[in-house]
């Protein structure tokens, strides 16, 4: 019996690991965030899915994000591993939240959530190192993409 359980707990660290890293995506030798933020992109268009379905994905997908990232962090051995990409996923999602499903918005949010991603101007380079595991990992993320989404919400109030 103690067998089966251990098996099953690593079988579900293993999948919480392929989530927090997006399968494959995460391990794409370069930019892996950039592959996880187009991961993003390329899921809300496939599904352009409505306001509240969303925010369900935000949701969920930081529940998730927080604890796989946690989980993922201690099977890679590394602090906010570059293989963790659920978090630019989630992120892009937050960037696009309430924005017209428009192509233009949608590279835009692109562009911006990774500008801000990789800037990590303040407050979001201080909430990363105040947050650990997987809070850490999804708030930098979750932060850049507020910003993102807050310059497109101007641009489509002064335009």
């Amino acid at each position: 019996m103690s067998d089966s359980v251990s098996s099953a707990n690593s079988l579900f660290r293993s999948l919480l690991k392929y989530t927090a890293t997006l399968g494959f995506i995460g391990y794409i030798p370069f930019a892996p965030g950039t592959w996880g933020s187009l991961a993003g992109l390329i899921s809300f268009i496939l599904i352009m899915p409505s306001l509240q379905t969303q925010l369900l994905i935000i949701i969920i997908g930081v529940i998730t994000g927080i604890y796989a990232s946690s989980v993922a962090e201690k099977a890679l051995d590394e602090k906010d591993s570059r293989r963790i990409v659920i978090d630019e996923l989630i992120g892009f999602y937050v960037s696009v939240f309430y924005l017209p499903q428009r192509p233009g918005y949608l590279i835009m949010a692109f562009l911006l959530f990774r500008f801000f991603d990789i800037i990590k101007p303040l407050p979001i380079k201080k909430l990363e190192k105040a947050l650990h595991g997987g809070s850490g990992v999804m708030a930098d993320d979750i932060m850049a993409g507020i910003y993102a989404n807050i310059i497109l919400q101007i641009w489509i109030k002064i335009s």
